[in-house]
């Protein structure tokens, strides 16, 4: 069962005790992930293939509250993807030595909205790659958690 604790420090400004898990991570509010995850970069998504998990790392975006990324169309990361659970994970580490990981867990479908990939902005992994037929794919934010560490 999840214990709260003030994690206020001095150098940050106060506000309702955070909660903080088992190990001593604050657990991290939907809109704080969504917050996260918003200016986009580089995540991990998992998958399954041969009926094996693999984790792969793909550059994303996000539209409202979903995960996007791209890939190249008939690639056996689009197949895997297509219409399946997946996992999704993005985490930093700043300056300052706070860390923070988000999970994002739902179903991945190809994104056929034809005006869309003008408008997201997803960098591209590995850098150098060009998707010259690139498919969007999009995973619905059906879960999505998230874990900070305080100070490293």
């Amino acid at each position: 069962m999840p214990a709260t604790a003030d994690l206020h420090r001095p150098d940050e400004p106060s506000g309702p005790p955070s909660v903080v898990d088992d190990g001593g991570l604050e657990v991290l509010s939907r809109d704080e992930c969504v917050a996260l995850l918003a200016p986009g970069g580089v995540g991990r998504v998992a998958v399954t293939m041969r009926a094996l998990p693999v984790i792969l790392p793909v550059g994303f975006s996000l539209v409202g509250e979903d995960v996007v990324f791209d890939t190249s169309a008939g690639t056996r990361l689009a197949a895997a993807v297509a219409g399946a659970v997946v996992a999704f994970e993005a985490d930093d580490v700043d300056p300052t030595g706070r860390a923070w990981s988000v999970c994002v867990t739902g179903v991945a479908i190809p994104l056929d909205d034809p005006g869309l990939p003008d408008v997201v902005r997803i960098p591209v992994w590995p850098p150098g790659d060009q998707h010259p037929d690139r498919q969007l794919m999009r995973i619905s934010s059906q879960i999505v958690t998230g874990r900070r560490v305080p100070r490293l």
